[in-house]
């Protein structure tokens, strides 16, 4: 029987109800997902309370990710309406692009107020997006210090806070919010993968089993050549066997288990190459 994967603890339910309570005193939501899972990494509920707010939809680590399926994703939500921002966290220009994003999502809001003689104000944004989608990356970008905590692991941001920045921003930071519920176990899958999701929570083999399964038709090659493996061992075993074989080259033996946690990191650190886990049809996007 497949792994539930689920992970909604009470700081979670808490955050999503102080969101709901301080929606009206923004202007915009800054709507952070993952570039590598630009669909898996957006919340359902989120997306009902933000509702007809201006947003801002901010892919992340896009560095980190399928360069084609970046752009097939960013164009698709561009289609639905939205104001979106490719964005790597690293880059020094981040402040001004995204000041410069802000305003665009809601330039119609800040014309609307002018005609009627209100003065230009900061732009007041609340930041949002899934554990471990580099909300406290960007915000101290923004605001051009050290004032969030981050770390690669989800739940580090546990409360609610304000913060300006140099560039007229008044932000509010919120801890990454799951729901309650995965309709789609693959999501929970994508989820954990990216580590949106904390591993304690999950089977590493399960993990290694449907990673070793999407690359499968993906980019196989990338499994290939990280792990010495047969360039044909896809034609040839099933992807049980492949961990098995993943396991002997890394010295292992039968330890799949500690294999399965290196695949797992390997991974996150990009040493399997760019990757997108959700894939959309690039003719079409």
């Amino acid at each position: 029987m497949a792994q539930i994967i689920q992970w909604f603890p009470g700081h979670m339910a808490k955050a999503f109800r102080l969101m709901r309570e301080n929606l009206k005193l923004v202007d915009v939501v800054f709507e952070l997902v993952d570039a590598r899972i630009p669909e898996s990494s957006r919340n359902p509920e989120v997306d009902k309370l933000i509702g007809n707010k201006p947003r801002l939809l901010i892919m992340t680590k896009a560095d980190l990710a399928d360069p084609d399926q970046t752009r097939a994703w960013k164009k698709h939500f561009e289609n639905q309406g939205h104001t979106v921002l490719v964005l790597d966290t690293r880059d020094p220009r981040t402040p001004q692009l995204v000041t410069k994003a802000a305003r665009r999502a809601v330039e119609a809001k800040k014309e609307a107020q002018l005609a009627k003689g209100i003065q230009d104000q900061p732009i007041r944004a609340m930041i949002s997006g899934v554990p471990n989608v580099g909300k406290s990356t960007l915000l101290n970008h923004l605001v051009m210090k050290n004032v969030a905590p981050t770390a690669d692991r989800p739940g580090v941001t546990k409360k609610i806070a304000w913060l300006k920045t140099p560039t007229k921003l008044e932000l509010l930071d919120s801890p990454g919010v799951l729901w309650p519920k995965f309709e789609d176990q693959n999501i929970g899958m994508k989820l954990a993968l990216t580590g949106a999701v904390k591993d304690t929570i999950f089977a590493k083999d399960d993990a290694a089993l449907f990673l070793i399964n999407f690359f499968r038709s993906y980019r196989p090659d990338a499994i290939i050549e990280r792990y010495h493996l047969a360039h044909d061992i896809f034609d040839q075993q099933e992807n049980v066997d492949i961990l098995l074989s993943i396991t002997n080259k890394l010295g292992f033996k039968d330890d799949y288990d500690k294999a399965s946690e290196r695949i797992l990191n390997d991974l996150r650190k990009n040493k399997l190459g760019p990757f997108t886990l959700d894939i959309i049809e690039t003719q079409h996007a």
